[in-house]
């Protein structure tokens, strides 16, 4: 599969069939590898739609400066995101964090 851009393969990732979970089910269980997102975390997804919502309501535009109180992988994903959408991230953690 190709993708254009790394925001693309965003939520993208693989669906891996478990077979010996329900050996004897006529059930299938699927996984979703969100590990296999850009930034490696479930994160990544909720990150690029919180831009792409601020882009589209008009909050933010290509080239703003976002900031961020974050202690994980939301921040990663974040500054992942800005970065491939043309934005400038600072990530702050403060104090009570």
């Amino acid at each position: 599969m190709k993708f254009l851009t790394l925001a693309d393969t965003i939520g993208n990732t693989p669906l891996v069939r478990l077979q010996r979970l329900l050996p004897d089910s006529s059930n299938t269980v699927l996984l979703k590898l969100e590990g296999n997102n850009p930034a490696g975390s479930v994160k990544d997804r909720p990150a690029l739609n919180m831009i792409t919502q601020a882009q589209r309501r008009g909050d933010i535009k290509p080239g703003d400066t976002l900031i961020e109180a974050t202690s994980g992988n939301t921040g990663i994903a974040l500054a992942m995101a800005a970065a491939v959408m043309g934005y400038r991230m600072i990530l702050i953690m403060p104090d009570n964090m």
